[in-house]
C-alpha cells in the first residue's frame, strides 16, 4: 500500500463521518420540531367541521320556521277563499269577473258588445251578449260551486266521491232551472238558448265524469255549458259577425257616396259644357264684332285721315279668333246610350256628409 492510497482512505472517511454527523443533527432538529401530540391536527379540523355543521342546521331551523309561517299564513288565506266561494254572493260575484274578463279576452268591449248586470222582468242574467242583426244573447254566470268546494277539502276518497256526486246533481238542477226560466222569452229578439258560464274547466268535466248525461240534458233545455275556453270561441265568433256586419255597412255607406260623388260630377260636367259653349258664343261674337269693325268703322276711320282729320296714328288691326271650342263626350249607360241629365244636387244633400264606422 502506498502513501497517496492510504491518505485517500483516511480523507474518504472523513468524509463519511460528516455526512453521517450532519445525517444525524438533521434528524435531531427535525425530532425537536415535531408537535408532543401528532393527532392535534386532525382534531382541529373536525372542530371547525363541526362549527360549520352547527351554522349550518341553526340556518336551517330559521328558514324551516318562516316557511312554517308562510305555510300557515297561506292556509289561513286559502281557507279564508274557500268559505268566501262558499258565499253565493262572493262566489257570483268571482264568476262575474270571470266573465268579464273572458269577453274582453276575445275583444267584446263593454260599452258595444255585451253588457253586464242586466235585469228585467223578474230575471238577472249576468251578462247580455249583442248579437248582429239586434238579437240577445242571455249570459249566466251563477253556477253552484259548492260540492266541488267540499270535494277539494275531503279528507278521504268516499267523502270526495260523494261531494263531487253532489256537485253533478246541484250543476243539473241549476240547468233545469235555468231553462225554465226562458231568459230569452224577454230578451226578444233572441235566440232560444242561454248559456250557463262555469268559470273553470274542472268544474264541467268533475260534473260530467259523475253526470255524464248532464251535457245532452242541458241542450234539451237549451242551456249551453260554457267554460272559459269555450266561451271565448263563442265570443271570437261573435266578435267576427260584428266586424263582418261593420263591412257591410261601410260597403253601404261607400256605394251611397260613390252614387252622390256621380251625381256630383254630372252636375259639373254639365257645368263645364255650358261654360264651353259660352266660351264659343263669346269668340263668335268677337269675330262678328271684328267684321264690323273691318266692313264699317275702319273704312270710315280711313276716309277721316284722308281728309285731315285723323290722328298720327293707325287704328289697330283687329285678328279674327279661329280656334273652335272642343266639346265633351257624353257618358254612356251600360247599354252604349248616354245617360240622361241630371239635375244638380241640393244644397242639404250637397252638404250632407258620410261616416263610415271603423273595423275593430
Amino acid at each position: 500500500m502506498t502513501a497517496v492510497t492510504f491518505v485517500l482512505g483516511i480523507v474518504l472517511a472523513l468524509a463519511l463521518g460528516a455526512a453521517l454527523a450532519l445525517l444525524r443533527m438533521r434528524a435531531l432538529s427535525t425530532e425537536r420540531d415535531a408537535p408532543e401530540n401528532p393527532v392535534q391536527p386532525l382534531a382541529d379540523a373536525v372542530a371547525r367541521l363541526e362549527n360549520q355543521i352547527r351554522d349550518f342546521e341553526l340556518q336551517r331551523e330559521h328558514a324551516l320556521g318562516g316557511l312554517e309561517q308562510h305555510l300557515t299564513s297561506l292556509s289561513r288565506e286559502t281557507v279564508g277563499l274557500a268559505h268566501a266561494l262558499r258565499s253565493p254572493a262572493s262566489r257570483g260575484r268571482w264568476g262575474e269577473l270571470t266573465l268579464r274578463r273572458v269577453a274582453e279576452l276575445a275583444g267584446m268591449s263593454p260599452h258595444c258588445d255585451f253588457t253586464e248586470q242586466e235585469s228585467g222582468g223578474g230575471m238577472r242574467p249576468d251578462m247580455l251578449v249583442k248579437l248582429p242583426g239586434g238579437r240577445i244573447l242571455a249570459v249566466d254566470a251563477k253556477a253552484p260551486l259548492s260540492g266541488y268546494l267540499d270535494a277539494e277539502s275531503a279528507q278521504d276518497e268516499p267523502a270526495k266521491r260523494a261531494a263531487l256526486e253532489r256537485h253533478a246533481r246541484q250543476l243539473s238542477r241549476h240547468v233545469t232551472q235555468l231553462g225554465g226560466r226562458e231568459y230569452w222569452a224577454g230578451l226578444q229578439p233572441a235566440p232560444e238558448m242561454v248559456v250557463l258560464f262555469l268559470p273553470g274547466d274542472h268544474f264541467l268535466a268533475a260534473a260530467l265524469e259523475h253526470d255524464p248525461e248532464l251535457l245532452d240534458r242541458a241542450l234539451a233545455r237549451k242551456v249551453l255549458l260554457a267554460t272559459p275556453v269555450t266561451l271565448v270561441s263563442v265570443l271570437k265568433g261573435v266578435a267576427y259577425g260584428w266586424k263582418q256586419e261593420r263591412l257591410a255597412e261601410n260597403a253601404e255607406e261607400l256605394r251611397r257616396i260613390a252614387g252622390e260623388f256621380y251625381d256630383r260630377v254630372r252636375t259639373f260636367g254639365e257645368y263645364y259644357v255650358e261654360s264651353g259653349r259660352s266660351l264659343e258664343k263669346a269668340a263668335q261674337a268677337y269675330n262678328r264684332s271684328v267684321g264690323c269693325w273691318e266692313t264699317r268703322l275702319q273704312p270710315s276711320l280711313r276716309r277721316m285721315r284722308e281728309l285731315g282729320a285723323g290722328g298720327a296714328v293707325d287704328a289697330p288691326e283687329l285678328p279674327q279668333i279661329d280656334v273652335t271650342v272642343r266639346g265633351v263626350s257624353p257618358i254612356e249607360n251600360g247599354v252604349g246610350q248616354p245617360s240622361t241629365s241630371l239635375r244638380p244636387l241640393s244644397n242639404k244633400s250637397a252638404a250632407s256628409s258620410a261616416t263610415l264606422r271603423p273595423i275593430s
